[in-house]
Formats: structure tokens, C-alpha cells, sequence
């Protein structure tokens, strides 16, 4: 319990320097009155400013007490993303993209390029004692295959978590896929045809693009705002303007700004589409993740017509490896079905027996609240150290879930050649050039804020910085 109180006060005093009402320099309440505030121990309040100035956050001072330190500073969030030309793109980025991917677990490097959580932060432990419980009881079932929709139990949780969230998905509306990546896949090839006009927010993840270039597939770019996502006033224009045949959107964390698209705007959309009976498909990988009291809403939410087809997974909340995704298509569940039987057979079946098993056991939701809170914690850490360590005129996004920074360089920073010269010295980032079809973002990088807060992070955040200033002819600070 004290454990918990401690990084309650870490979390609180956290909010007030990021949002400025502890600015640079000022100093800290003391041990007792925080004590006698929040009714913990003086330890308890020590050992939260203890962790805060480990992260470099803070400073002691003898005999005065601990203050921000004054090489912190408050970065302004991207005013806005740049507004894409409205006209359709064949993607291709495939080359900078897997060199992108090429960084994916190698431990040579500093990882705040690949959209992934610390294994620390996962329950691995728990998952492997389930799945070895699974294969001593019954070693011969995990061995075979399952039906195509996948695992009955896992399907039956997910309808359960589904309910809570206030949709109506009975098991048998559901495909379990390998991965979020599949499902994407799976309503991809089952809505759009070559030649097709799909619409998607930029900037957006990379793998949309690449799925939509593979199936020959024009993409069409609305502007995602850092802070309030996709207007629906822009879907509209481009609805009057193209022959759309599906859109791909992430209202929840949108990777990489970390954009939320408001309820009011997500329901306008649903909308929208269904008078036009235009397919919608979710990306919802992070929704689990918000750093606010409730989760938010999905498109799914406000669908009569059976026309958005959600896709999400495990892979940022659970077990990246496993690769447990699944599709709730909607009125086009015979699609799905055809291309996801003819793309793989079924998913894997000890991973997925395992994980239906640790959600009946109820270890989920446990195990979400403590994740959330390392995420935010971790990336406002970040966030304060790219503010001391970035020059000038650096903008960094203020994400109210996810794990993502999305942070807008200064003077002309090319992001593809600070990628080259950022894995010499032994970091990986991933360029925003990557997350459109268009040149608008080469002056933007996205950077991973899913691992623990350690001095190597630190270092790795500093010396990137220190590379944003040789660039454009700056001293380091």
C-alpha cells in the first residue's frame, strides 16, 4: 500500500511540473507538509522525491530542500499537424520502413523507436505458468489446431471485456488473428479491391500504408491533430471530393501523435459513413492504455449498420510475442472468415488457450491499472528530459494515453538523416516521414516512451538531443 501511496505523490507532483505550476527552480512543498496533506508517512513522501530527482527530475539541496531543476522546462505541444494535400497516393516508403523495423529487438541500441512495452512491464511470468499448466494438463490439445475463429474461451472473454465497454459482440461475431497487423489485414482484403480510394488520418501508423500499397490500393490523408485527432468536417470534404471505399482510422492514441478523437466527433463520423455505407475500419491497439479515469469510446460504440470493423490486440497491453489480435468485422464476418482461413489456417493454440485462461482469472484488469500508471509516469519523464535536452524551438505532444511521443524537431531537422546518425550512436527512433505518404512530417520523429525510466534512457534521450543541435549548427546543452 505505501508502495502505491508513494508513486501516487510521485504522479502528483509530476502533473504540476508538466503542466507548469512547479516551474524551473521552484521549490518543492516540504516532507511534512505533503505528510500532513496526504496523510502518509514522511518516508513515504521522501521516498517519491527520492525517485523523482533519480529521474533527474528534481534536485536536493543541503539544508533548503528539494527543487525543480531549472534546466526544466515546459515544451509547447505541436500547434497542429501539417495539413496533408487532399488527393490520392500509391504509397511507397517501404525501404525507410524496414529499416525502421530493422531495430525491432536488437539490445545494441537505446529502444525509443519501435512502439513496444518493456517486457519488465508485462506478466510474463504469469503467462508462462498458466501455458505450462495448460500444456501438463492436456499436452495433446495444445499440439493441434483450432477452429478458424479461434479459441472459444479467449473469444468469450473478449465478448465480456467488450460488454464492459458498452458493445453488444457475442463470441461467434469475433476472429481471433495473429496480431493486430492480421486483422488489419483481414478487413483490408475483404472491403477494398485494386485501384480502391481508401481514406486514413495522417499522420497514421506505417503498416497502414504498406497493407494498402501490397493491395495496390490508393490512400487518401485527412489532418490528425495532435490533441483532438480526426475533424469530421475534413472526412466530410474528402467524402465530396473522392469515391471512398473504406476508411482506417484510430481515434483512441493515434500512433504516432498520440491524438484522442472526441465521443461527439467519433459518433459525427459513424455517421457519416453509414449514409454513405462506407466500411470503417478501427484501429483500437491502444485504447486499453489512458492515462484518465475511464477508457474512452470506440466508433464500434455508435455503429447500427454492422459497418466498422474493429481490429486490436494484445501486443501493447499484455504479450507482444504472442501474438493474440482478433477482428470484430461486423456485417462482413463471411470475408473475414474466407481470407483469414485461407491466409493462415487458424492462430496459434497455446498462446491463445493461455490467455483466455488469464483473463477468466480475472488478472487482466490488475495488471492494466499498473501499466497505465508506469506509462505515464515514464512518459512524463520524457517528456521533462526532452525538454532540457532538445534546443529550442522543439515542440513535444502531450499524449493522454498510449506510450508515444510525437515531437516536432526545430530548424529544418531532417528526421531520416537524425535516424542514420542517432543509430551510430547507439539509438533507434523512427523518423515521421514514415507515417505518410507525403513529405510533411520529415521535420517530426516518434519517440517509444513504453520502458522503464533508467539512466541509459536519460543518456540516450540526451545524446539525441545533442545530435538535434549539431544539426542545426547549436551547441549541445
Amino acid at each position: 500500500m505505501e508502495d502505491y501511496r508513494y508513486r501516487q505523490i510521485e504522479q502528483q507532483l509530476m502533473l504540476q511540473i508538466s503542466a507548469g505550476t512547479l516551474g524551473p527552480g521552484a521549490r518543492l512543498p516540504s516532507l511534512r507538509h505533503v505528510s500532513l496533506r496526504s496523510r502518509v508517512a514522511v518516508s513515504t513522501v521522501l521516498q517519491a522525491y527520492a525517485e523523482l530527482e533519480r529521474k533527474g527530475i528534481i534536485e536536493s539541496r543541503p539544508r533548503s530542500g528539494f527543487f525543480v531543476r531549472r534546466d526544466t522546462r515546459q515544451l509547447p505541444p505541436p500547434p497542429r499537424n501539417p495539413r496533408p494535400l487532399l488527393r490520392p497516393h500509391t504509397v511507397n516508403r517501404s525501404q525507410l520502413i524496414s529499416s525502421v523495423l530493422e531495430t525491432v529487438g536488437d539490445r545494441e541500441l537505446v529502444p525509443l523507436g519501435i512502439n513496444c512495452p518493456s517486457a519488465d512491464l508485462l506478466p510474463y511470468r504469469e503467462l508462462a505458468k498458466v501455458a505450462a499448466r495448460l500444456s501438463r494438463e492436456d499436452p495433446k490439445r495444445q499440439v493441434g489446431y483450432l477452429p478458424v475463429e479461434g479459441s472459444l474461451e479467449l473469444r468469450r472473454q473478449l465478448s465480456l471485456r467488450a460488454a464492459q465497454a458498452g458493445l453488444d459482440v457475442r463470441p461467434e461475431e469475433i476472429i481471433i488473428t495473429c496480431g493486430a497487423l492480421e486483422a488489419l489485414h483481414v478487413a483490408v482484403r475483404s472491403l477494398v479491391r485494386p485501384g480502391d480510394n481508401v481514406l486514413i488520418q495522417a499522420p497514421s501508423y506505417f503498416c497502414f500504408q504498406q497493407l494498402l500499397e501490397n493491395q495496390g490500393v490508393r490512400s487518401i490523408e485527412i489532418p490528425s491533430h495532435p490533441r483532438h485527432g480526426v475533424d469530421p468536417a475534413d472526412l466530410e470534404r474528402a467524402l465530396g471530393r473522392f469515391d471512398i471505399s473504406a476508411c482506417i482510422l484510430t481515434p483512441n492514441f493515434n500512433n504516432p501523435d498520440g491524438s484522442l478523437t472526441s465521443d461527439g466527433a467519433k459518433r459525427e463520423i459513424v455517421e457519416l459513413l453509414a449514409r454513405r455505407e462506407i466500411p470503417l475500419i478501427e484501429d483500437d491497439v491502444a485504447g486499453d492504455l489512458h492515462f484518465g479515469p475511464a477508457r474512452p469510446s470506440v466508433f464500434k460504440m455508435y455503429d447500427r449498420a454492422g459497418l466498422v470493423v474493429l481490429c486490436s490486440s494484445f501486443s501493447k497491453t499484455l504479450c507482444p510475442g504472442y501474438r493474440i489480435g482478433w477482428i470484430m468485422p461486423g456485417r462482413f464476418y463471411r470475408e473475414a472468415y474466407e481470407v483469414k482461413a485461407t491466409t493462415n489456417v487458424c492462430s496459434a493454440t497455446l498462446t491463445q488457450e493461455a490467455v483466455g485462461v488469464y483473463l477468466r482469472e480475472g488478472r487482466y484488469d490488475r495488471h492494466l491499472r499498473g501499466l497505465r500508471r508506469a506509462l505515464q509516469e515514464q512518459t512524463q519523464s520524457m517528456q521533462l528530459h526532452v525538454s532540457r535536452t532538445f534546443p529550442e524551438g522543439t515542440r513535444v505532444g502531450r499524449p493522454e494515453g498510449g506510450g508515444l511521443l510525437w515531437v516536432e524537431l526545430p530548424g529544418g531537422v531532417d528526421s531520416v538523416e537524425l535516424m542514420y546518425r542517432a543509430r551510430e550512436a547507439g539509438i533507434s527512433i523512427a523518423p515521421g516521414t514514415i507515417f505518410s505518404t507525403q513529405d510533411r512530417f520529415s521535420g517530426h520523429v516518434r519517440l517509444n516512451s513504453g520502458n522503464p525510466w533508467t539512466e541509459e534512457l536519460a543518456g540516450g534521450v540526451e545524446r539525441l538531443g545533442r545530435l538535434v543541435a549539431e544539426m542545426i549548427g547549436g551547441a549541445g546543452r
